[in-house]
C-alpha cells in the first residue's frame, strides 16, 4: 500500500505545494487541509483507518493518539513540517526543504535494542539525619527504605523503615543493581526495652539496593551524576529540590526498559596488546565511567551507559558505534536530506544537527520568532555527541555547505569541540561549527546572519565504515589534494620508520591491532598500509629501538590503500644449503660480536650463519654432540630398589 501524506496549512500560516512535494518524494501528498486537528479531523480519521498515513503535525499528537485508539487502529506516523520548515521568515514556499524532511522520515528504521531492568524499590537514603529521616518517612509507603546517617543520637523509635549508621566507602552500579560498601556499620538491635540499641561496628559491610537518594549535598557519588539512572540528588537546604527527588524516587519501582545505546565489536578494539596501552579515546571521554579496560579491548556496562555518543564519534576503528540509531542510518539520513533537497530545486543547503532540547528551541523560534532559514535543514538526533567528524564530512560531501551542531544541556562540549576541530582540519575552516546558546532567537539570528560557503562541486554519497566514508568525503572536498596535515591525536596518519635504527624484529607487526603493519614471509620486510593505521601508538610504544614515530595526516592518494615497504634488508643465505634466512646486516653483526667468544671458537661460528635445519644437523654430527653420549640409562623403579635391598 502506497504511503499517503496528509498535510495542513495550520489555519493558513504556512505554504504547502502538495503537487511539488508529491513529485519530489514519490508519495501521495493530498491537497492540504487547513484545520486537520479540529474542523477536518475526519480527514485524519479516514487516513488512520486506511493505514500507511503520515500526518504532518506533532503538536497535536495526543489528539491523533486518542483518535487512533477510538478507531482501534495503529497510531499514525507524525512528521513536523510546520516548525522545522513551514513557519519561517523566508517568503518562498519551502518545498525543497519539506521534501527533504519527508524523504528522510520515510527511510526504514532499525528496531531499538533494550534490556529489562527490574527495580524492587529498595532505596538507600543518604544525608543529614533531619532531612533524610523526613524523606524516609514520606517514602516508606512506596519503597523499602534504609537510611544511612552518622548521628547515633538521631535514631528514631520507628521501625517503619531501617536506620543504620556508618561511613559510605564506595558505591557502584545503577538503577536496580546498586552495591554499596559501608565502614563502621552499625545496625539497630530491634529487641529490648528503652531506646533502640546498635550492633557492634564492622567495616566492609556490603549491601545492594535499587535506588539511591542522596541528600548530602556536596560531591556526588558518581561522575556525571545526572546521567546515572536510579541516582537522585538534591541539596538538603533546598526544600523544592528535595520534594522533587522524593517524588521521582517513589516512581522507580517495577520493570523498565534500558536502551542499548552502543554496539561493541571487541575484535576491532585497539585499546592494548600484550599489556601495552594503545588507544584510550573512549575511556578518556566517557562521562559516566561506563567504559572500562578488559584485557586487549574495552567493555561497556549498558546499565551505566547514558548514550551520549561521544565514544562512537571518537573511536578510530569502529569497535564502539552508536546504535540508537545506528551509524549507517544517520549517514543515510544525512545523504537523503541533501540529495532530495537538491533534486527538488534547492541550492546550497545547510545542516543543523540538534537533540530534543534543540527541537524545543526550533519550535519556540518558529512560533514566536523568525524560525529557521529555508536553506537550513534540521537533523534531529537522540545525542548530538554521536555526530562526529565522519558524519560532518559526509554531510559536506553530499552537498551541504555548512554543518551547525546545536548541543543541549547534557551534551559533552569537550568531545564536540574535538570532533569539530578534526572536521574543520579535514574539510577546511568555516564549514563546521558548534552553536552553543539556550536562546531560540539567538539560534535564528545566527543562522540568518551566517555566511554560506560554496558547496562541493560534485556531491558524493559514499558507503562503508566511518573511516571509509570520511576518506571518500575528504577526496570529494579536496579533489586536487594529495595529503591533509592533521593535529596530534587524529585517528589518521602514517608510521615513520627510522631505517638506521630498525632491526626488523617485527614486534610492531605482532601488536598492530588493525593490520596496518605487516611483514613479508618471503623477504625481510616491514610493510605499512596507511589507510588502515589508527594512530593508536602501540607500535611506537613496543619498538625496542625507538625507531617508530607517528605522523598525523590524511593521505588522499591511492597509495594509502596499498602496502608499501617501510623497511627492507637483504636476506642472508645459509652457508650450508643456501636457503635465505634472517637479514644480512643482523647475521653479520652477530657474527662480528661473537667471533672472539670461547663458545664459538673454530668452526662453531659458522652455526650462526646457518638456517635452523642445518644448525641442528651440524650440532648432531659434532664430536661433542650431546646426541653421542651413548645409550640412555634405564629408568630405575621402586621395584628395582626393593630387589636390591632383598639381595643384600
Amino acid at each position: 500500500m502506497a504511503r499517503t501524506m496528509i498535510t495542513c496549512t495550520c489555519l493558513g500560516t504556512q505554504k504547502i505545494d502538495a503537487a511539488a512535494l508529491s513529485a519530489a518524494t514519490g508519495l501521495e501528498v493530498r491537497a492540504p487541509c487547513s484545520a486537520l486537528c479540529t474542523a477536518e479531523l475526519g480527514v485524519a480519521a479516514d487516513a488512520i483507518r486506511d493505514g500507511e498515513a503520515v500526518l504532518c503535525c506533532t503538536q497535536e499528537e495526543r489528539v491523533f493518539s486518542e483518535l487512533a485508539a477510538d478507531l482501534d487502529a495503529a497510531m499514525p506516523e507524525l512528521l513536523d513540517l510546520r516548525d522545522r520548515a513551514g513557519w519561517t521568515d523566508n517568503t518562498d514556499a519551502p518545498t525543497a526543504k519539506m521534501a527533504a524532511l519527508i524523504a528522510a522520515a520515510a527511510l526504514p528504521k532499525n528496531p531499538e535494542r533494550s534490556i529489562d531492568v527490574v527495580s524492587d524499590g529498595v532505596c538507600l537514603i543518604l544525608g543529614p539525619s533531619e532531612v533524610a529521616l523526613a524523606a524516609a518517612d514520606r517514602l516508606s509507603a512506596f519503597l523499602g527504605v534504609t537510611v544511612l546517617i552518622d548521628d547515633v543520637g538521631a535514631i528514631p523509635d520507628t521501625r517503619t523503615f531501617d536506620v543504620v549508621t556508618g561511613r559510605l566507602r564506595r558505591a557502584t552500579g545503577a538503577l536496580g543493581q546498586f552495591s554499596v560498601t559501608i565502614d563502621a556499620l552499625r545496625q539497630v538491635e530491634p529487641g529490648g526495652r528503652g531506646p533502640l540499641t546498635l550492633s557492634a561496628p564492622r567495616d566492609g559491610g556490603v549491601s545492594d539496593c535499587d535506588v539511591i537518594l542522596d541528600l548530602r549535598g556536596g560531591t556526588p557519588l558518581f561522575p556525571a551524576p545526572e546521567k546515572r539512572e536510579g541516582y537522585l540528588r538534591a541539596d538538603p537546604d533546598h526544600a523544592a529540590g528535595v520534594d522533587a527527588a522524593i517524588l521521582a524516587a517513589s516512581h522507580l519501582v517495577g520493570l523498565f526498559e534500558k536502551p542499548l545505546h552502543v554496539r561493541l565489536e571487541p575484535a576491532l578494539c585497539a585499546h592494548s596488546r600484550a599489556g601495552q596501552i594503545g588507544c584510550t579515546r573512549c575511556l578518556d571521554l566517557c562521562p559516566t565511567g561506563a567504559i572500562a579496560p578488559d584485557g586487549d579491548h574495552v567493555t561497556v556496562d549498558p546499565m551505566i551507559c547514558a548514550g551520549c555518543g561521544a565514544c562512537s564519534a571518537a573511536c578510530p576503528s569502529g569497535a564502539i558505534s552508536f546504535d540508537a540509531p545506528p551509524v549507517d542510518l544517520t549517514m543515510r539520513r544525512v545523504q537523503t536530506l541533501a540529495k532530495t533537497y537538491l533534486d527538488a530545486g534547492g541550492a546550497a543547503p545547510r545542516l543543523l544537527v540538534h537533540d530534543a532540547h534543540g527541537r524545543e528551541m526550533i519550535a519556540l523560534a518558529a512560533r514566536h520568532g523568525r524560525g529557521l532559514p529555508a536553506d537550513v535543514i534540521p537533523l534531529d538526533l537522540p545525542a548530538v555527541g554521536a555526530f562526529g567528524h565522519a558524519e560532518a564530512l559526509a554531510a559536506l560531501a553530499a552537498g551541504f555547505t555548512h554543518v551547525t551542531i546545536l548541543p543541549g544541556p547534557g551534551a559533552d562540549r569537550v568531545a564536540l569541540a574535538a570532533q569539530t576541530a578534526l572536521a574543520e582540519a579535514i574539510a577546511g575552516s568555516g564549514h563546521v561549527a558548534v552553536l552553543d546558546t539556550p536562546d531560540p532567537d539567538a539560534v535564528s539570528d545566527a543562522l540568518y546572519g551566517a555566511a554560506t560557503p560554496d558547496p562541493v562541486a560534485r556531491p558524493v554519497r559514499p558507503i562503508g565504515t566511518r573511516r571509509q566514508i570520511a576518506r571518500q568525503s575528504a577526496r570529494a572536498l579536496h579533489p586536487d589534494a594529495a595529503q591533509i596535515p592533521l593535529p596530534q591525536g587524529a585517528p589518521y596518519g602514517a608510521v615513520l620508520v627510522d631505517d638506521a635504527a630498525c632491526t626488523l624484529c617485527l614486534a610492531c607487526v605482532s601488536l598492530c591491532p588493525s593490520g596496518a603493519l605487516g611483514d613479508n614471509p618471503d623477504r625481510p620486510q616491514l610493510r605499512f598500509q596507511e589507510d588502515a593505521c589508527l594512530q593508536c601508538g602501540l607500535c611506537a610504544t613496543i619498538c625496542p629501538e625507538d625507531a617508530i614515530t607517528l605522523k598525523p595526516r590524511l593521505d588522499l592518494t591511492d597509495a594509502a590503500l596499498h602496502q608499501r615497504v617501510a623497511k627492507e634488508e637483504e636476506p642472508f643465505d645459509c652457508v650450508e644449503c643456501g636457503t635465505p634466512f634472517g637479514t644480512r646486516a643482523t647475521i653479520e653483526r652477530i657474527t662480528a660480536k661473537l667471533a672472539d667468544h670461547p663458545m664459538f671458537g673454530g668452526d662453531r661460528i659458522r652455526m650462526i650463519q646457518m638456517c635452523d635445519d642445518c644448525r641442528v644437523r651440524s650440532q648432531a654430527h659434532a664430536e661433542d654432540s650431546p646426541f653421542k653420549l651413548g645409550q640412555r640409562p634405564v629408568t630405575q623403579t621402586s621395584e628395582d630398589y626393593m630387589n636390591r635391598r632383598r639381595d643384600h
